[in-house]
């Protein structure tokens, strides 16, 4: 009896491990997911204030439908600090790009959570992620 005892307490000792790995699988995947999740919103906050510059007359120091002179010093509203030509929130780092006709911006978020993040750089620092492979970007054109 007692070895049957001993073997039911190993048998249940091994699937609780078993459980524990699964849920800790479960629960960075879902970490992660989230945090996707909350730089999109982020990017979509920013893509809106700068839909908002470019719409505004230049005379009220928007861009008179034109992205020429965006910075992220004039994006009002974007969550985060200002870390020189980055936005730094808890989610990731954002940088933006306008193309040299003006009429379009790129938005690139970094998520704080893949892997060789580092706050306030990006990949043109060669110090977050792979070439780019774990960053996402939205790209607003206007005619």
């Amino acid at each position: 009896m007692g070895q049957q005892q001993l073997l039911l307490v190993i048998l249940v000792t091994i699937i609780v491990g078993i459980a524990t790995v699964v849920a800790i699988n479960t629960f960075s995947s879902a970490s992660d997911s989230a945090n996707l999740d909350a730089v999109r919103q982020d990017m979509l906050s920013i893509a809106s204030s700068a839909q908002q510059y470019y719409m505004k007359p230049q005379a009220l120091g928007g861009g008179g439908n034109s992205f020429t002179g965006i910075s992220i010093d004039n994006l009002g509203g974007v969550p985060g600090d200002i870390s020189g030509s980055y936005i730094v929130n808890a989610n990731g780092t954002y940088e933006i790009a306008v193309t040299s006709s003006g009429d379009s911006l790129e938005i690139t978020g970094y998520p704080s959570s893949q892997s060789g993040y580092s706050e306030g750089a990006s990949n043109s620092n060669s110090i977050v992620g792979t070439a780019g492979a774990d960053a996402y970007a939205i790209t607003t054109t206007y005619n």
